[in-house]
């Protein structure tokens, strides 16, 4: 019996209070202090830079950025006061050295029947593709389509083109994240599917991205799904996170161990959020990170870095902004939020890009090497 209770309390301590077993994203207790409205408990990281892309005179957000033939890519997308409507299109501009942003074009606009928002990129040899989500502009909750535009020179794109399922019929949905390329061929990303947004994983191994994609098994779990990030952890795993819409103020996770043909059912981690949406990937080193708002409500004023070793536990955090850093809002308008908003990561060689707009005004990039 006392063997029993040793090896047992031997096995809470290395799993830290963290969560409900070692194969499941958690942080450790009190690494994350919601309380602690300035700082969440956190230190700063020194090394990082902030750089302005935009400054708008309305409404920005969703911003995303990659690196093709020795240049910088930011796309996001663009309204003249309010979040998602008619108006809205998606923008993009271009820098040599990630510093220096020339004034923005207009990449994708908006038609009758859809406004446009960024989905993400996708690189494949000479072409880099933007996936646009095209959202129905008379009533959003109805939810939209996937398209493509492609470029090899980075100025002259293609007209944009339905994104397939494998059957060949147009995605009646819309990505919320850069796909994953997994070492092999296969990418896997996920879908809000009409109506509205019923979250799905998916999966091609078509290695353009623009064509066979097919749903993954994905059953029903805890909380509401919406606006995921995956990463690919050291065991070979993916994991999904989501952001909870039930309003738990915490992390949803979901694994899959056949490379994204199905997945565990939705939990709910120990991991802070603000109900917002949330960027996770890995570094060249193996470890995992995310970037988000775990404030543990509705507060976006707190931008964190976390880091795992073993892609479960996330131990070390950082504080890249907090609320005393924000500027004021200049301009009113729907869903404006304050804060650092829809953060999303990109790696470079070994720099860790962060694209996300600042209460929805401004878009900008954080750059450190984590």
């Amino acid at each position: 019996m006392r063997k029993g209770l040793v090896a047992g309390l031997l096995l809470a301590l290395l799993l830290g209070g963290c969560g409900r077993g070692p194969s499941e994203p958690r942080i450790c207790e009190q690494l994350i202090q919601t309380e602690d409205t300035l700082s969440l408990g956190l230190s700063r990281r020194a090394d990082t830079q902030w750089i302005l892309v935009f400054q708008s005179d309305g409404y920005v957000n969703n911003a995303v950025l990659t690196h093709f033939k020795g240049r910088y890519y930011c796309m996001w997308q663009q309204s003249a006061k309010d979040e998602d409507t008619p108006d809205t299109g998606v923008y993009y501009s271009v820098s040599d050295d990630g510093l220096s942003w020339c004034p923005p074009a207009l990449l994708v606009g908006p038609t009758e029947i859809f406004f446009a928002s960024p989905g993400g990129w996708l690189q494949r040899g000479d072409s880099l593709t933007a996936l646009i989500n095209g959202i129905f502009a008379d009533d959003r909750s109805k939810g939209g389509c996937a398209f493509y535009t492609t470029t090899t020179d980075g100025s002259a794109w293609s007209r944009p083109q339905p994104v397939l399922m494998a059957d060949g019929t147009p995605v009646q949905g819309i990505f919320e994240q850069d796909p994953l390329t997994l070492p092999g061929r296969r990418i896997v990303g996920a879908v809000h599917f009409q109506p509205g947004t019923t979250l799905c994983p998916v999966y091609t191994d078509d290695a353009s991205g623009i064509r066979g994609w097919k749903k993954a098994v994905f059953p029903e779990g805890e909380g509401r799904p919406i606006e995921p990030s995956l990463y690919l952890a050291p065991d070979g795993k993916l994991v999904l996170f989501m952001r909870d819409q039930q309003s738990s103020f915490r992390k949803l996770f979901s694994l899959s161990a056949d490379e994204g043909e199905s997945w565990s059912a939705p939990q709910l981690t120990n991991i802070p959020d603000s109900r917002s949406k949330q960027c996770a990937g890995t570094l060249p080193d193996g470890r995992a990170f995310w970037v988000g708002n775990p404030t543990g409500n509705k507060s976006r004023r707190a931008l964190v870095l976390a880091l795992s070793e073993d892609g479960y536990l996330f131990d070390k955090a950082f504080l890249l902004a907090g609320p005393e850093d924000l500027p004021v809002r200049r301009k009113e308008g729907r869903y404006k939020t304050l804060g650092y908003n829809y953060p999303k990561a990109t790696l470079i060689g070994d720099t860790l890009w962060i694209s996300l707009t600042i209460n929805k005004e401004d878009v900008a990039l954080v750059r450190l090497k984590p």
